[in-house]
């Protein structure tokens, strides 16, 4: 069958560093052979790509499409892809790209590829291939695309096989689950294939949004006896807690960190996993860990900030500092692993998630940044 080209869509584009997003029409040419087309149903809302848009992080270029955690139908495959299992029809969720040549990514440790910037950030997927991003506008100007290997933010989509995960599911089924290829894959993975922790250990997740409650639920699921919870958003604390956290520290009301996590748990946590980037909290959070314990750096510090830690003390406390990307996680691992604790009841998320017509993107962030919501997702149903 010939590949799709030359297909009209809606998309939202960034025309510029630091412009709105504005849904307009794109073109998408052909989709190469080991591309899949993908008709996006829903696309969670990350910081990232309100990050990327503002030039907070290394983008290819503007225009661009971004987008990063779609949910939807598979329309097309391309005649050199691997999975011969995927076909038309198949529901799918989509996480970000890696080479999955590298020893990382053969030893099932994806988000460590060292291609993930490149290929996720500064370059469509279809690099090595002689194509260029598969998006343009009407006009023919051409637009950075496949973001992550998706660029979801989009209507249609063509995407590379790697960021393609085929879900036993109905495609509406996974209305509240389009985060599980980025967000809650982040937290559950850091906890999974990071720090690791054992029952008798205490974890301690500062920054309760996402990523923070997903992380805070993986712990829960592998029968951690101490979860605390630690945020400066008494509502997010309460949510918290309804899902499990063992105890709660509101940092606003205490400020010192270290010393509300030594009154908790004296000696310290086991493991801490910060999500937030602040330099204080990870300060603090050092300090806290107990003797041997863990540090898991998921927030991305400004890259400006100074972090003061003594690498003596470090050593002669046995603590470790790990930073972390997507999890550490291969998503085609770690997805279907998430899925079956959610259907268990074991990863309740949906309560995390509100769903908004594609149309109402400037009010999910703004929602988002304000902290009335945790996850917004647009829905592209309607959309025309």
């Amino acid at each position: 069958m010939e590949a799709p080209r030359n297909i009209r869509t809606k998309a939202y584009v960034v025309q510029g560093k630091g412009n709105p997003f504005t849904l307009c029409d794109v073109v998408l040419d052909e989709v190469q052979p080991n591309e899949v087309l993908v008709e996006i149903w829903y696309t969670g809302i990350c910081h990232t790509d309100v990050v990327a848009q503002h030039g907070g992080m290394p983008l290819g270029g503007y225009p661009a499409v971004l987008g990063h955690e779609g949910a939807g139908v598979v329309r097309w495959t391309g005649s050199a892809m691997r999975d011969k299992s995927l076909k038309p029809g198949d529901a799918v969720l989509l996480s970000f790209h890696s080479c999955r040549q590298c020893r990382f990514c053969l030893e099932g440790r994806c988000g460590t590829c060292p291609h993930m910037t490149e290929t996720n950030f500064i370059r469509s997927a279809r690099q090595g291939t002689g194509a260029e991003s598969p998006i343009s506008l009407l006009d023919g100007t051409k637009v950075h695309g496949q973001f992550f290997g998706q660029s979801s933010m989009s209507k249609l989509a063509v995407v590379t096989e790697a960021s393609v995960i085929k879900v036993d599911a109905r495609p509406e089924d996974l209305r509240t689950l389009p985060p599980l290829g980025c967000g809650y894959l982040t937290g559950a993975g850091t906890v999974f294939n990071v720090i690791k922790p054992q029952p008798q250990d205490s974890v301690a997740v500062v920054g309760i949004g996402a990523v923070g409650i997903a992380a805070m639920l993986a712990a829960k699921s592998l029968g951690v006896r101490q979860v605390i919870a630690i945020d400066v958003v008494e509502a997010k604390l309460k949510l918290a807690s309804s899902l499990g956290a063992t105890h709660i520290i509101n940092s606003a009301a205490e400020p010192d960190l270290h010393a509300a996590l030594q009154a908790l748990i004296p000696g310290g946590p086991d493991k801490i996993i910060d999500t937030t980037g602040v330099v204080g909290v990870l300060e603090a959070s050092v300090k806290a860990l107990a003797h041997g314990g863990t540090l898991a750096l998921v927030g991305i510090p400004s890259p400006t900030a100074t972090l003061r830690i003594n690498a003596l003390d470090l050593l002669l406390s046995c603590k470790r500092v790990i930073g972390v990307i997507e999890g550490a996680a291969d998503p085609h691992i770690l997805i279907p692993k998430l899925l079956k604790l959610y259907r268990d009841g074991k990863f309740p998320v949906d309560c995390l998630a509100k769903v908004y017509p594609a149309e109402l993107l400037s009010k999910a962030i703004a929602d988002l940044q304000s902290g009335l919501i945790i996850k917004p997702i647009l829905s592209w149903q309607d959309c025309n």
